[in-house]
């Protein structure tokens, strides 16, 4: 079987893309591009990959390229996505893979027309305590869960004040931290979210350009009944940490940092220890199952649902702190 042939969009953390993919038997990373000619010199150099560009659609409409990673500013990703997709390719796209519905619907009709497939980034489902807890609740030892907390907590409030989120036109920090944790709390439960509630507010970053909330707290309701709350707060003063938390009517799980606690009672006694790795994930680490799906023809671990079914959540979530009131999620896949 032919190698297959990458290439990536956007230099930032499309570095590591860029390196996962030369580490995987049978791929070729033949092309990068960025717009920082600097950026673009020292990573087609420090990687080793001559063909190089700062035009997006090199890649995207490259002849020879069979799968690309879209690693580019957000409000970039729907668009170059839709021309990948137009021009045969199979797409890894960051999260959050649009901005706006009617993006993500553009986006959903290009890939379903071209047949080809997606991934993106959603990376906590390959961090070994989360997998070891979504064993756990498969192998109903939390018994009846009724409530989750997933909180998107990392002291990053440079990025939307004097970076390049904070320059765009429009930026959710649901869609670009809380989406993690959504995701993840989806995969876990097995469950789809059917409506949510938002508040947003700026204080930490009052003053600033940046129009919109830099923390945002949502509470959903899963289709089984459960209810969960996720915080995602650029702003903390404290070490970055995936906040989660559920309760089940049998064990409780809290993530900590080094190590998680489990607790089957209310008593000191019942709490134990949960030492399984974390977060002990790679930013590439999703790309040798995106491959090997390709190879196969198979929906890779996370596609083209688990992709689409989160961001209407996430639209859903914006929609409902700009309005007030609560938000039934609608689902577009």
């Amino acid at each position: 079987m032919r190698a297959l042939k990458a290439g990536v969009i956007g230099l930032g953390v499309g570095e590591r893309h860029g390196a996962a993919y030369q580490a995987e038997p049978g791929c070729e990373l033949v092309a990068l591009c960025d717009l920082d000619e600097k950026r673009l010199k020292e990573v087609g150099d420090r990687l080793g990959v001559a063909e190089r560009h700062t035009d997006w659609r090199r890649i995207t409409e490259h002849p020879e390229l069979d799968v690309i990673s879209i690693c580019s500013y957000d409000d970039c990703h729907a668009e170059q996505a839709v021309s990948a997709f137009r021009h045969g390719k199979h797409v890894m796209v960051e999260k959050p893979a649009a901005l706006h519905r009617a993006e993500a619907e553009a986006m959903l009709r290009a890939m379903t027309d071209s047949k080809r497939l997606i991934t993106s980034n959603l990376i906590l489902r390959k961090s070994p305590r989360f997998i070891a807890v979504r064993d756990m609740i498969r192998d109903g030892r939390f018994g009846e869960i009724f409530y989750l907390e997933g909180d998107y907590i990392h002291e990053i409030l440079w990025k939307i004040v004097t970076g390049w989120r904070g320059r765009m036109p429009f930026y959710c920090v649901t869609y670009g931290g809380g989406i993690h944790l959504i995701d993840l709390m989806r995969w876990l439960m097995g469950q789809e979210i059917v409506e949510v509630s938002g508040m947003g507010n700026k204080l930490a970053s009052r003053g600033a350009d940046f129009p919109y909330p830099d923390t945002i707290v949502n509470l959903m309701r899963f289709e089984g009944g459960a209810l969960a709350k996720s915080l995602t707060t650029f702003a903390p003063q404290r070490p970055q940490i995936h906040a989660l938390s559920i309760y089940g009517s049998r064990a409780t799980f809290v993530n900590d940092m080094p190590n998680a606690k489990l607790f089957g009672g209310s008593k000191p006694e019942d709490e134990t220890p949960m030492r399984a790795p974390y977060p002990a994930i790679e930013k590439g680490a999703l790309l040798p199952d995106f491959l090997a799906a390709i190879r196969e023809g198979r929906e890779p671990e996370i596609g083209a649902r688990d992709i689409f079914r989160v961001m209407d959540v996430c639209f859903a979530a914006w929609e409902s702190v700009e309005a007030g009131h609560t938000v039934k999620v609608s689902y577009l896949i």
